[in-house]
């Protein structure tokens, strides 16, 4: 058994190239395989888990700014500029 609870199957490297796809199916289905090379683990296959990245909070706080007069209305001839006046 491995750390997560689920069976483990060792395989050499010759069956792994030769069964790799069946090897997948196993591993996607909660079956780790180990490859061994001279009957030495190598490498391990595994299902791969989706997960989100934690959100963290206030990363880049202090980093920007915003003007105090950011929510005033904009110059005429800018806001002429936006609106296709000009």
């Amino acid at each position: 058994m491995s750390a997560t609870g689920s069976a483990v199957q060792t395989v050499n490297i010759y069956q792994a190239k030769t069964q790799l796809s069946k090897l997948v199916d196993l591993a996607s289905s909660g079956t780790d395989v180990v490859i061994a090379r001279a009957g030495k683990p190598v490498a391990r296959l595994t299902t791969l888990k989706e997960g989100k990245r934690p959100l963290v909070l206030g990363l880049l706080e202090g980093e920007g700014w915003i003007a105090d007069d950011f929510n005033d209305p904009l110059p005429d001839d800018i806001l002429a500029g936006f609106e296709g006046r000009e």
